[in-house]
């Protein structure tokens, strides 16, 4: 379980911003007299991107010649070679197809800035959402037990000051890769959280003192800390009109929770207050029936997915070489279908890793013919790269990160050379 320390510490401004309504007004009329501090300098940034619900990697990259896949997935398999009006995987590179739902990867695939990781998964065989994305989270496979999330243990590993927004998270709670010891943020929307300041200065100066005064007298060391955390990020956003954002290159997002998110997300980095790990979330990946080939609910979240990305790259075009881009699932889906059109519970998927730092249009990992013989427990493709070695290697290469020790605690296993 996570101390109540940790979890007020990381939890602490996602309490002000969504346990009492939104930011107090008093609140953000004192943060707005105070000067915002200056720009901050620039660093690496990663985004994390969560799809819950275990996406099935099999159909989102297809490894087409396979004609045992074929065999298993008499509804589901599709083919890379264009045949009447029926779309067609998009061939990467003579295995796998791309769906053609995710077109929008194609070109950066192409350019060699994307990397796709198959066969990914977690040591731990479990088929249990929760569990399994515990254990992604924490990263720690075997251990329930751990308090902290790998991206809250990336953050203080960094090793240099830090601001209020170093590391957000465009979720209405804190996920369990943020808690921690390390301060974290919770925002679900940054039009609720900048509330602009109206009525009397004078009055609104006066409120200023008395806030401040109110942590500096609190007997609560925690809550000291937790609500000057709390007022240094409200003051930092007050000047920012972030209803009326307009993304570089004529850039439309999708209109999607996660288009949402990753459009805050690139107002932050653009505002320069000290984003260096983000994370949003992805919904909807669970897909027992139904799951449809080239159209159906599969297809519509692969499409977001791709065109919210897509659309938050172009939007950082300047700065895109200090960005890296990285999704995660929890676990895949079975190799065969089920009786109702969908897939269950599996074990490998595939994830995507987008930066001008990637080794990319390359599909690593390693995939086995999916021959009975070759299946893990006699049904799914079977996890070849540990989740912690893609992970590491980006702390590593990415964030400058040397203690991998630290970060995967147990771990020893080295990067597949997704990263340059």
């Amino acid at each position: 379980m996570i101390s109540r320390k940790a979890f007020l510490k990381a939890g602490g401004l996602t309490l002000f911003g969504i346990g009492i309504g939104g930011i107090p007004t008093f609140m953000a009329q004192a943060a707005n007299l105070v000067q915002q501090p200056a720009l901050f300098k620039r660093r690496k940034i990663l985004v994390s991107i969560f799809q819950r619900g275990a996406m099935d990697g099999l159909m989102a990259v297809s490894p087409f010649n396979d004609q045992f896949l074929k065999a298993a997935r008499p509804g589901l398999f599709m083919q890379a070679v264009k045949s009447g009006n029926i779309p067609s995987l998009i061939d990467l590179d003579g295995r796998f197809g791309l769906h053609p739902a995710m077109q929008a990867f194609e070109s950066v695939f192409r350019e060699k800035r994307l990397a796709i990781v198959h066969g990914m998964g977690s040591p731990n065989n479990t088929r249990s959402h929760f569990d399994a994305q515990d254990y992604m989270e924490s990263g720690t496979p075997f251990n329930k037990g751990t308090s902290s999330g790998w991206l809250n243990r990336a953050v203080g590993l960094l090793g240099h000051e830090a601001t209020p927004f170093q590391a957000v998270s465009l979720t209405s709670s804190m996920p369990r890769s943020f808690y921690g010891e390390m301060p974290a943020l919770a925002i679900s929307n940054l039009q609720d959280f900048s509330i602009q300041m109206r009525g009397n200065p004078m009055s609104a100066n006066r409120i200023s003192k008395s806030f401040e005064e109110l942590y500096d007298q609190t007997a609560s060391g925690l809550l000291k800390t937790t609500g000057k955390d709390s007022f240094d990020a409200v003051k930092m956003l007050q000047k920012t009109d972030v209803r009326n954002y307009k993304p570089a290159n004529d850039v439309v997002y999708p209109a999607s929770p996660l288009g949402n998110s990753l459009k805050q997300i690139a107002q932050l980095i653009k505002m320069d207050v000290g984003l260096e790990v983000a994370f949003a979330e992805s919904g909807g990946w669970d897909t027992h029936f139904n799951q449809g080939a080239a159209n159906g609910i599969f297809a519509r979240n692969v499409t977001d997915l791709s065109q919210s990305i897509m659309a938050f790259w172009k939007d950082m075009e300047v700065y895109q070489d200090d960005l890296t881009v990285m999704t995660m699932t929890e676990f895949g889906r079975t190799v065969k279908q089920n009786g109702t059109g969908g897939t269950d519970h599996g074990r490998a998927s595939c994830n995507f890793i987008l930066g001008n730092d990637v080794n990319g249009g390359i599909v690593h990992g390693k995939v086995d013919t999916l021959a009975p013989e070759n299946l893990e427990d006699g049904r799914d493709l079977a996890v070849t790269t540990d989740f912690r070695s893609i992970f590491s290697e980006l702390a590593v290469r990415h964030l400058q990160i040397t203690d991998k020790g630290l970060l995967f605690p147990g771990y020893e296993g080295q990067g597949i050379g997704v990263m340059k």
